[in-house]
């Protein structure tokens, strides 16, 4: 099965695509209304321009830095999970973009990394939780927030997971307890993004990994802008070995040429047996 992710709504009709899904929301915070013929995408916690507007609403590391794309490592801009008023906002996001259609992917969940947030709210409501661990205390905030979005989608909950399969590692990076968020999660989507794929044996070693670690289904996506098609070809022929589908990002164009290729390609090696007899002989 092969899918699309696209910010342009008419490429979500391609009859190419199984399925298909439309970034509503992205992390430059950017917004549009909901689609009523694709599966809506909200970036949840990565907003530049909510953090830029207002910097108090971005996470705070144990240093006291705040979780910004001018520090390294960081692409984007991270709001505070804990953030009621943003934190709010996004649910209704949710709830107005299954209004329209009936599943929903969330992208962006989770801290911004193991040291964030230490922001006075987070400070505080750690203290007076129960929890003595903060990385349980983390993972609570997230669960709660995915269980929150869960009662809002009538159909199917999609989660856009960092590509790191590694046992303990997305719990302690974004405060993501893989086990318990699959009693929300329909489907996990996890981005392989390359420049080029001139090799994949990376792609396998994650998909694989993904696969044996998690309990629900996995897609993967795939970036498909201006990368060579032959490369592309043989990314998605690695990928669809272990995921649900295999998902193009941002290029719909190109993922049509590339499966259009698959499909011919697959036309052309059909054997009708070396005993085939010609009725005319």
């Amino acid at each position: 099965m092969y899918g699309v992710v696209t910010r342009n709504e008419p490429e979500l009709s391609w009859n190419e695509f199984d399925r298909a899904f439309y970034e509503m929301k992205d992390v430059t915070g950017r917004a549009t209304e909901p689609v009523t013929n694709g599966i809506n995408m909200i970036s949840c916690f990565g907003d530049n321009a909510t953090v830029e507007g207002n910097p108090d609403v971005a996470s705070v590391s144990s240093d006291g830095d705040l979780a910004t794309r001018d520090r390294t490592y960081f692409d984007w801009d991270y709001v505070c999970p804990t953030h009621e008023e943003y934190r709010r906002g996004i649910l209704e996001m949710v709830a107005d973009a299954a209004d329209d259609y009936p599943d929903v992917r969330l992208d962006d969940v989770g801290f911004a990394r193991p040291e964030y947030c230490h922001c006075d709210r987070c400070n505080d409501r750690f203290a007076d939780s129960e929890f003595e661990d903060r990385n349980e205390w983390r993972a609570s905030v997230i669960t709660e927030f995915v269980a929150e979005a869960r009662e809002l989608v009538p159909g199917n909950l999609y989660l856009t997971l960092y590509p790191d399969p590694y046992e303990g590692h997305l719990y302690e990076r974004s405060g993501l307890d893989i086990d318990a968020l699959s009693e929300y999660v329909d489907e996990f989507v996890v981005p392989l993004y390359d420049m080029a794929y001139t090799t994949t044996y990376w792609v396998e070693v994650i998909a694989s990994g993904f696969v044996d670690r998690l309990p629900e289904p996995v897609s993967f996506e795939l970036y498909a802008v201006e990368v060579d098609i032959d490369n592309l070809i043989h990314a998605v022929e690695v990928a669809d070995e272990y995921g649900e589908s295999v998902l193009f990002g941002y290029d719909a164009s190109q993922a049509r040429a590339a499966l259009r290729r698959m499909q011919a390609d697959q036309q052309d090696g059909v054997s009708h047996g070396v005993d085939a007899v010609d009725d005319d002989a």
